[in-house]
């Protein structure tokens, strides 16, 4: 483990917090290392309140996003609800289509194939929706750099709204609605909502139409914590309080599907901690190992029987992934040693028959023990497949970017 330490407050500010909130220096320093200086920032911190949440037409495209929903519920048409395969985009689209579905009966949902469709919007998931008369695709936690693929979805005549949290590229697509948070052109208070986030600053602008406030839709919370755990995004602003009342839900009256994956667990209480180690891991394995139809699947069942079963495959097929990963690590460390690369500024390594569900975990671990950018092939198909992880202060997306045109 490796820290890195926040620099000492300045004293004049650090006795100001302390005196105003009559607190030890300890905890007033870790305050103002969050950035929080005041006692309204520090109440927020302390008390987050559903009130805090920022109104969601603050996002760009939000009206028009809302105003396309309407119209396809309004004229009867087939929504397909789009996501990831990761639990970012499984929960996104459990929270989707599981609202949409309170309101339109004709909603369905798709997730791509991680081996023969890979990450984000695909040419088949357009086509499918061609083949099955879909007139609007919702996508989440992708679709930022889809340009050709919402153009060519364009020219069949299906219109998207895309629910991203990435950063954009130099050209946004032109869908119907491009809810990003990190568009350089939305003034939107929050920037570092995930994807489930995104997508429930929609649910929550839907539902606004129909007098309803974040209140109502708390149900909805247990899978946005979920997605904030897994995400690793920072549990300040909007998240901390979307954490916050997620973990209640969790913890009190969670969704069958979360419920059935806490049978197998022998903890009562669940911090944003477990969610990472014990919740999220087990959504994650069947996007890494199957499909990632089986967390949605696991997430949107309502009937306890099932949803326990689905849990007890979604549990074996995260025993097996852990055995998979533990084998890899362990061959990807040893060709470290055996190429003499410990001392290098990266690490660069590849097997043709390494799984590629589980390679990101993989980069991870390896740069957990050597401290350094990371990029783990594998071969799919007639492609190379990789995953790539970075330490602090070396933007590794920029600089495979740079590296393009080579």
């Amino acid at each position: 483990m490796r820290w890195t330490l926040k620099p000492t407050p300045e004293k004049n500010k650090l006795e100001a917090l302390q005196k105003t909130l009559q607190v030890d220096a300890s905890i007033a320093t870790l305050l103002l290392q969050r950035g929080i200086e005041t006692f309204e920032e520090a109440k927020k911190f302390f008390r987050p309140s559903l009130k805090h949440l920022h109104d969601p037409f603050l996002m760009k495209d939000m009206d028009k996003a809302v105003a396309r929903i309407e119209k396809a519920i309004r004229n009867k048409e087939n929504i397909l609800v789009y996501g990831d395969y990761d639990v970012d985009g499984t929960t996104s689209v459990a929270l989707m289509s599981s609202y949409l579905k309170t309101k339109h009966s004709l909603v369905y949902t798709y997730i791509p194939n991680r081996y023969d469709e890979g990450y984000g919007i695909s040419y088949k998931g357009i086509n499918f929706a061609l083949e099955n008369d879909f007139s609007l695709i919702i996508a989440l936690d992708c679709g930022i750099k889809s340009v050709d693929k919402v153009a060519y979805a364009k020219n069949l005549g299906i219109d998207f709204i895309i629910c991203d949290h990435h950063r954009p590229g130099n050209i946004i697509p032109e869908a119907e609605a491009v809810l990003d948070p990190k568009r350089s052109d939305c003034n939107y208070p929050y920037k570092e909502l995930c994807g489930c986030g995104v997508g429930f600053k929609l649910v929550q602008a839907l539902a606004s139409k129909d007098g309803k406030t974040a209140k109502d839709l708390t149900e909805y919370l247990d899978l946005v914590a979920t997605a904030i755990g897994a995400d690793i995004v920072p549990i300040d602003g909007e998240n901390r309080v979307l954490a916050y009342f997620g973990l209640k839900v969790i913890n009190t009256d969670p969704r069958t599907g979360i419920k059935a994956i806490l049978t197998q667990v022998e903890k009562t209480e669940l911090t944003i901690t477990d969610v990472v180690f014990i919740v999220s891991p087990r959504i994650n394995a069947a996007g890494r190992m199957k499909h990632g139809n089986y967390a949605v699947t696991l997430l949107t069942e309502e009937e306890p029987d099932m949803a326990e079963k689905y849990a007890s495959e979604i549990n074996n097929y995260n025993l097996e992934r852990r055995e998979i990963d533990k084998q890899i690590t362990e061959e990807a460390l040893a060709q470290i040693e055996k190429q003499k690369e410990q001392k290098r500024f990266t690490t660069v390594v590849y097997d043709k028959n390494w799984h590629k569900g589980v390679i990101g975990i993989v980069a991870s671990r390896l740069t957990e023990t050597y401290y350094r950018p990371t990029i783990v092939f594998t071969r799919s198909g007639d492609k190379l497949a990789a995953s790539a992880r970075s330490v602090r202060d070396f933007d590794i997306y920029n600089v495979l970017e740079a590296c393009s045109v080579h």
